[in-house]
């Protein structure tokens, strides 16, 4: 049970922690502006642009949720030789994040995704990308920077934030939770469908719904608790992972582990955007779990951080404090 002095310890203990991310990262543009009149051209509304903003996406805002949150990261990940790779760059050196664990390759454009935003909602999303797999060269060289991370430093936890932009490939994951295993990290995954069944043997494993549909190929009632426990249980024996961390949207969190299994409600907010949501969710796990957090603790705290970032426009970190606030007032009995 979580009580003042335990979450105090937590959340300090935080600050001594090193996370390693690997994944798909990204570069999220912003167009934000005001709407007052409709297009004579075609029935879309037209943005007038007050602001231009870049921040730092995908794994990366995972990154930025580990900082945010006291302890260290390190991200590793592969991006383009190009004019939105220097960007990116130049947003980590902004933020006081190490690039070390950055590959830049001629034969791979930089992930940006373009978000126009009117009267503080977002009206469209462009994508600009390439999903295909990893260049061999590149593949490797990659591997190479994450084993030697692994084996210089005290790595605390290890992040899969996999956006099925083809940095994590099978290879990848067996050669690193091989190696994790070997030195006790525990290793979290935020999975997408490319390589859902890839994640053997991993500590935490946090898929949505649909990610469970679509990485079992199987159907059942999201509405029916009995069927998503055992969709959750189906899916833990299949990828004999530690614990499965499901999140259920605005019904909270479902979390089932070796001895027991506990739901998580969801605390009402006023939802402006669920982009980033993710990354904040994945990110507390990952550091609960470098602190040995017990594992209904873990979902009670994860899936807080994960609502209040949904009450900001934009992808953006989760605030330490007020996080640690909001457990404190919520969680403790």
């Amino acid at each position: 049970m979580l009580t003042t002095e335990l979450l105090s310890r937590i959340f300090n203990g935080f600050n001594n922690k090193n996370v390693l991310i690997i994944g798909d990262v990204m570069v999220d543009s912003y167009l934000w502006g005001h709407v007052d009149r409709i297009s004579p051209e075609a029935p879309v509304p037209i943005v007038s642009v007050d602001k231009r903003e870049n921040r730092l996406g995908g794994a990366a805002n995972v990154g930025l949720n580990i900082r945010s949150l006291g302890a260290s990261a390190i991200i590793c990940s592969v991006i383009g030789k190009d004019v939105k790779g220097n960007e990116f760059l130049e947003l980590l050196q902004k933020q006081n994040l190490s690039p070390d664990g950055i590959i830049q390759s001629s034969k791979r454009i930089t992930t940006t995704k373009f978000r126009v935003i009117g009267n503080n909602t977002q009206m469209l999303r462009v994508d600009e990308e390439i999903t295909d797999e990893l260049d061999p060269d590149d593949q490797q060289l990659l591997l190479e920077r994450i084993k030697g991370f692994m084996g210089k430093q005290t790595i605390d936890a290890i992040i899969f934030q996999d956006y099925d932009k083809g940095i994590i490939n099978p290879g990848l994951i067996n050669a690193v939770v091989h190696v994790a295993k070997g030195k006790n990290i525990p290793v979290a995954v935020d999975p997408k469908r490319k390589n859902f069944l890839a994640y053997k043997n991993v500590t935490l494993f946090k898929p949505n719904l649909k990610e469970i549909r679509e990485g079992l190929n199987i159907s059942f009632d999201s509405g029916n608790s009995e069927e998503v426990k055992a969709a959750v249980a189906q899916l833990k024996n299949v990828l004999q992972a530690e614990m499965v961390l499901n999140t259920l949207s605005e019904n909270g969190v479902y979390i089932l582990w070796e001895s027991g299994s506990a739901s998580v409600p969801a605390h009402y907010r006023t939802i402006a955007d669920v982009s980033g949501a993710g990354d904040t969710v994945i990110s507390v796990a990952a550091l609960c779990l470098a602190m040995q957090v017990e594992p209904a603790d873990l979902a009670a705290l994860a899936n807080l951080a994960g609502g209040i970032v949904c009450e900001e426009v934009g992808v953006a970190p989760v605030n330490k404090n007020r996080l640690q606030d909001e457990s404190i007032r919520l969680l403790t009995r």
